[in-house]
């Protein structure tokens, strides 16, 4: 073999190991790019869907009747300056199902003290008497430990009050109970307590099948779920539209 083939079979042979070892770098790089986009990807999607607020919310919420319901709409959002002055932020505005007039409304509040000087305040009874609120208010200052603020089809709901024996036993009951709720077409949306006495528990489900939720209210198998968890009073169940929501 003289000196030229063996010069040549030597360049093709560095050629082959060259390209070979530069497609291997490209490939490596090219699977650490598709791993990094991957996980990003999983870590964002995982954030996105995260509708679960366990962090307690203090809410403000007034039920009362209106005469007009657009008259009191205008008195309500031109009364918004002074609400957060107070800290007092809107959140959801829901009317009734039964009477469209009867109206409630939920605010979140930074302060519970400025909350509840807000609730005496006199430019809130001005604002009431301007918007045609008909009657005297209900409003309770209620603590949210668990929300899920994401989006769903249907907008009615039934907000639920009653008292308990302990409200961590009651919990424990009610969150063993989930699958019941949901055969019977109700979705947990919010519940909490009374601000100031935990044994007042406010409960906020959607409805997605009305007939079934109201045969499951007058159950004997809600009755049970209800004296195991520790509740001592009958509920009140005010049943609303998600009309606006902040």
């Amino acid at each position: 073999m003289n000196k030229l083939t063996i010069s040549t079979l030597f360049y093709a042979a560095l050629f082959i190991f060259l390209t070979s070892c530069g497609s291997n770098q490209q490939k490596e790089s090219t699977s650490s790019n598709e791993d990094t986009t991957k996980t990003n990807t999983n870590t964002n999607t995982a954030s996105a869907s995260s509708t679960i607020v366990n962090t307690p919310q203090n809410l403000m919420v007034v039920t009362h009747k209106v005469a007009n319901f657009a008259k009191w709409k205008a008195s309500y959002d031109a009364h918004d300056s002074v609400r957060l002055a107070f800290g007092v932020h809107s959140y959801v505005i829901g009317r009734g199902i039964e009477d469209s007039n009867m109206i409630m409304v939920a605010v979140k509040v930074d302060d519970v003290n400025k909350a509840k000087a807000f609730s005496k305040d006199p430019s809130l009874k001005q604002a009431m008497q301007k918007g045609g609120v008909v009657g005297t208010p209900t409003i309770n200052f209620t603590t949210m430990v668990f929300q899920d603020t994401g989006n769903i089809s249907t907008d009615m709901r039934s907000r639920t009050t009653f008292t308990v024996k302990d409200f961590d036993a009651w919990k424990k009951s009610f969150e063993s109970h989930k699958q019941t709720r949901i055969d019977n077409g109700l979705t947990d949306r919010a519940y909490g307590h009374d601000i100031d006495d935990d044994h007042k528990v406010t409960l906020v489900v959607a409805i997605n099948d009305t007939a079934k939720a109201k045969a499951f209210w007058t159950s004997d198998l809600l009755k049970q779920q209800r004296a195991e968890s520790g509740a001592t009073s009958q509920p009140q169940r005010f049943l609303y539209r998600v009309v606006q929501r902040y």
